[in-house]
């Protein structure tokens, strides 16, 4: 079973204005999630860890939870309420966030409040601002570093400034969790914004020298790159005509996994003893999925028999 820790939200699109207010469109989302409904849609035993709320939204993510066939036993439900991601457009028609979410149930995750993991657990994925913001950063990241023996950990950080702006304090996060990862996945984008000045590469094998076994960096529209300390391969981005690009990063994160878990390689040493050739047949299934959620509206992510 893979375990998926971190947030699950409600992305409030603003529509038209009414004669009282405006016509809001609440859509389930967050990373985490996101990756948890593209393991499941892609035939993995997943099971989500996290705060939601009892609130209206609550229950709403709760029956998503159970729609997509994700186990919510893990899930620690409080009254706090649920993060709300508000989208809205100025008077030139550019979007504009505004982030809701101090005291939100998905950060009031403690340590004391971790539940137990089943034994039959393989795999916990981490990422996202769930791992920075407190207290359940802190749970989160211990959490990792405790399992980091018995258990494979994932990470991919997903950096988002409009939750936490400080740049060094993503920072921070990241190198404590580079030290628990034992596959970590990133954005060029994030890269450059996590360390200014310096070159993918080199940051890449400081973290393959401080004990990561896999490092994929992902690029857009110029495919993806991955990494172990033997070899090194990448693949070009699938054609495809793009609608937008919610959940890519979070289809590609599960896609990689489904790869490698169908393929038997998802341990440490099965991935830093992986080939140029089966690190290219990874990518380039990670991307295909990937690209077809880009051809699709929102975070649709794709099911296993899209992917025959």
């Amino acid at each position: 079973m893979f375990v998926v820790c971190g947030e699950a939200l409600m992305d409030v699109y603003t529509g038209e204005r009414t004669p009282t207010g405006l016509v809001l469109d609440a859509r389930i989302g967050g990373s985490p999630y996101n990756v948890a409904l593209g393991l499941s849609r892609l035939g993995r035993q997943v099971a989500f860890l996290g705060g939601v709320s009892t609130d209206a939204f609550g229950e709403r993510l709760m029956q998503s939870l159970a729609d997509e066939a994700i186990d919510a036993s893990l899930v620690v439900r409080s009254s706090a309420p649920t993060t709300l991601s508000v989208v809205g457009l100025d008077a030139q028609g550019v979007p504009r966030y505004a982030f809701h979410g101090q005291g939100a149930a998905d950060r009031s995750l403690s340590i004391e409040s971790l539940p137990e993991l089943p034994a039959a657990v393989t795999l916990l994925q981490f990422g996202s601002y769930a791992v920075v913001v407190e207290p359940v950063g802190t749970a989160l990241r211990s959490l990792a570093a405790r399992e980091r023996q018995r258990r494979l950990i994932a990470y991919d950080p997903n950096v988002r400034l409009n939750v936490e702006p400080r740049i060094e304090r993503w920072q921070a996060v990241v190198d404590e969790m580079s030290a628990s990862a034992h596959l970590l996945k990133i954005s060029d984008e994030d890269l450059s914004l996590l360390y200014p000045g310096r070159s993918h590469d080199a940051v890449v094998k400081s973290w393959l020298e401080q004990g990561v076994r896999l490092v994929v960096v992902t690029r857009g529209g110029d495919g993806s790159r991955a990494w172990t300390r033997q070899s090194h391969a990448g693949a070009a981005a699938e054609t495809v005509k793009v609608i937008d690009t919610v959940g890519a990063g979070d289809t590609f994160q599960a896609a990689l996994l489904t790869w490698l878990d169908e393929h038997g390689l998802l341990a440490a040493d099965a991935l830093a003893a992986l080939s140029a050739p089966q690190l290219e047949a990874a990518l380039r299934f990670a991307g295909r999925a990937a690209a077809i959620t880009c051809s699709r509206r929102g975070a649709d992510l794709p099911r296993r028999a899209e992917l025959a």
